[in-house]
């Protein structure tokens, strides 16, 4: 059976992915390292991992398997669900995919660089709006129903 997992740690799409997971009877794993409110909703299972560096990452990437939706801006764990099969959604609705996560990675690892070598480069400040909730509902929309009419 088709689940949702979600890198919950400052996800904005949350109660968005309940819906998504609602409509369709589906299980909802919200996976944090703490700070989040269990919800009382049948179909989700709050996970709380131990704290340290990618806890929550390795305990979806361990279960995440074909079929599933892994809800992440996380890129290397996008790219490890990838592999195991699963399909990687970020919160503005951008899919990761096999043909574009090397250059994901890739441009990753040089923005890492780019900003150790220049305390004053900032990141995009692209902020998060009604345009990328709306995006990232239709294409979660889309998934399940393809991941369920397998």
């Amino acid at each position: 059976m088709t689940a949702i997992y979600v890198d919950a740690d400052a996800c904005p799409v949350k109660p968005e992915a309940l819906k998504v997971a609602e409509r369709h009877g589906l299980p909802l794993y919200i996976v944090s390292n703490g700070g989040i409110r269990p919800s009382p909703h049948p179909l989700v299972k709050t996970i709380i991992v131990a704290t340290g560096a990618d806890e929550a990452d390795k305990w979806i990437a361990d279960r995440a398997t074909e079929g599933d939706i892994v809800i992440t801006a996380d890129i290397p764990l996008a790219a490890r669900v990838i592999e195991n099969g699963a399909t990687a959604l970020r919160h503005d609705g951008d899919l990761f995919t096999p043909a574009n996560i090397g250059n994901r990675l890739a441009m990753r690892d040089l923005m890492a660089d780019l900003r150790g070598s220049d305390p004053f480069l900032k990141g995009s400040g692209k902020s998060f709006g009604k345009r990328d909730k709306s995006r990232f509902l239709d294409r979660l929309e889309q998934l399940v129903r393809a991941a369920t009419n397998r």
